[in-house]
């Protein structure tokens, strides 16, 4: 049997990718926040899952709960690192953004190496991590947050590296998603698409082993735009 982890399993993204990769036959560890919808979503799926009670802004918790979860499983081939916190920042307030530099920079950290270390260790794995088209551009209003996701996004290309001179059949696949109609997202601006085509292409691409993928594929050419347009003309927008 297929084995994954999916952190940041509780709504958005990562509850449907339980969903569908569940329908695939896989078994799942499934690690957020909120046990009573891990719990829900655990019962609603097909066969028997795991549940592990985890919050990224606690780090070296978060790294004995995810060892713990490896060992309860027995064999994982696949780790998804989607946890992640995003908000406006209208005002710069040191609560909001050092939330999101520890859940988005320092847990997302300490799940991808732990989680390339096991892989090493186990001789092959495959390590997805979910960052942002925000990745590509910074923006007055979400300054932070675009950080945080410029960091993971480079952070996994680093470990793409790592994986190559291992010369093991590591795969680390980097997903940035545009609009994508989950609870994260305030608004629905033009563009925006459900969750479910969201992550069919994710599978598509965690099935396919790619290095990187825009999710929705239209976004490579928004994201090609964000490096040629004048600074002025983006400041306008964000």
């Amino acid at each position: 049997m297929k084995k994954a982890i999916i952190i940041g399993a509780s709504s958005g993204i990562g509850y449907e990718l339980a969903v569908q990769l569940a329908d695939l036959g896989y078994q799942l560890g499934l690690m957020a926040r909120r046990e009573e919808r891990l719990t829900e979503l655990s019962d609603r799926l097909p066969g028997q899952h795991f549940v592990q009670v985890t919050d990224l802004i606690n780090a070296d918790a978060a790294r004995t709960q995810l060892a713990a979860l490896i060992e309860q499983m027995g064999d994982v081939e696949l780790i998804v690192v989607n946890s992640g916190v995003g908000t406006g920042e209208k005002s710069l307030d040191w609560t909001i953004e050092s939330e999101m530099i520890d859940v988005n920079v320092r847990g997302f950290t300490a799940m991808s190496m732990d989680a390339m270390n096991y892989f090493i260790q186990r001789g092959g794995g495959h390590l997805v991590g979910v960052s942002s088209i925000a990745a590509h551009f910074s923006a007055g209003l979400s300054l932070t947050y675009n950080a945080t996701k410029a960091f993971v996004s480079s952070y996994l290309n680093g470990m793409r590296s790592r994986a190559y001179r291992s010369r093991l059949p590591i795969t680390i696949t980097t997903i940035e998603p545009g609009f994508i109609d989950t609870p994260m997202l305030e608004s629905k601006p033009l563009g925006t698409v459900p969750v479910a085509k969201a992550v069919a292409q994710i599978v598509k691409a965690i099935q396919d082993k790619k290095d990187h993928a825009y999710i929705t594929r239209r976004w490579a050419i928004i994201a090609g735009l964000f490096y040629i347009l004048p600074k002025w003309m983006i400041r306008k927008f964000v």
